[in-house]
């Protein structure tokens, strides 16, 4: 399916899935955890992961593992916006990954086009940011926070659970203002949930295409590959990332969030030939451009 992601300033098209970019400034991400908090450094890596086929490049600066501590809004966006300016500057179409509304404010003012809040627009505050800026925004479900996300996760049926949440934050979204073009969601692997739940999830995952928007996908390096394949190291689980990102595209996945980008659209090129039984050149097939109109922040 073709889809249409429209941003602050920026209109995608799309006829397959986009490759987004983990970029973590943060000092305990759980697979990179300080290898970019200096801002040069960290420009210097959202550079590379473009160059290797990176669509987006999703910025962070708080770690969201399961257990982490909260930083003040203060630290995070002293780590986050130099780094958000700098790409953008070059023309990197950027995503903050925050749940703050004072950080997503600053760095859309600083150049980012894409709101991903891993709180899943619940905040009334976050929703009219969003709106208001014009921005585009990842809606994820998120069962508790980040520090009890996996104490005993529960769910009735959780293909079911998550497609009635995201469905609910939709209607909140667009109630608040935000274009519905604007809006993807994301079932939030790992986010309070078990291997099981994950599983479910990723093999299910056309399910979510009842909401009627790109669904972005986010299995990049997590804990339960690991539990799979016995590989406790997180920096080794790329190539276990790449399989299940390449079945999430065959499942109806439009944006597959990715630490290893190079590895990853390998894997979404074959998988692509594949199914469409030719070989498949990944560039033409996604248009980025000026939006007809946009609004002001």
């Amino acid at each position: 399916m073709k889809w249409t992601w429209r941003l602050r300033t920026r209109r995608i098209s799309f006829g397959r899935p986009l490759v987004m970019g983990i970029l973590n400034v943060t000092p305990d991400s759980f697979s990179d955890g300080g290898r970019f908090l200096d801002p040069g450094r960290a420009i210097e890596h959202g550079l590379r992961l473009a160059e290797e086929g990176a669509d987006l490049i999703d910025v962070g600066g708080e770690s969201t593992r399961p257990g982490a501590r909260a930083v003040t809004a203060a630290e995070e966006l002293r780590r986050v916006v130099p780094v958000v300016e700098g790409l953008a500057a070059r023309g990197i179409v950027v995503s903050v990954d925050t749940s703050k509304e004072v950080v997503a404010s600053e760095a859309v003012e600083a150049g980012a086009e894409i709101v991903n809040d891993v709180g899943g627009l619940g905040g009334e505050g976050m929703r009219h940011l969003v709106a208001a800026s014009g921005a585009g925004a990842v809606v994820m479900h998120m069962q508790g926070t980040p520090q009890t996300m996996q104490h005993a996760p529960y769910y009735e049926d959780v293909v079911s659970d998550v497609v009635s949440f995201l469905g609910q934050r939709l209607a909140q979204a667009i109630e608040a203002g935000c274009d519905r073009e604007a809006l993807v969601v994301d079932p939030g692997i790992g986010f309070g949930k078990t291997v099981e739940h994950n599983l479910a999830l990723c093999n299910r995952l056309e399910s979510l295409s009842l909401l009627g928007r790109p669904i972005l996908i986010g299995t990049s390096r997590k804990r339960f590959l690991g539990e799979i394949t016995g590989v406790d190291d997180p920096a080794r689980r790329d190539h276990s990332t790449a399989v299940s990102l390449a079945l999430a595209a065959e499942r109806g996945a439009a944006v597959l969030r990715t630490h290893n980008v190079a590895l990853t659209r390998e894997a979404l090129a074959v998988a692509l030939a594949i199914v469409s039984e030719r070989a498949s050149d990944l560039a033409p097939s996604v248009h980025i451009e000026p939006r007809t109109t946009t609004t002001a922040t």
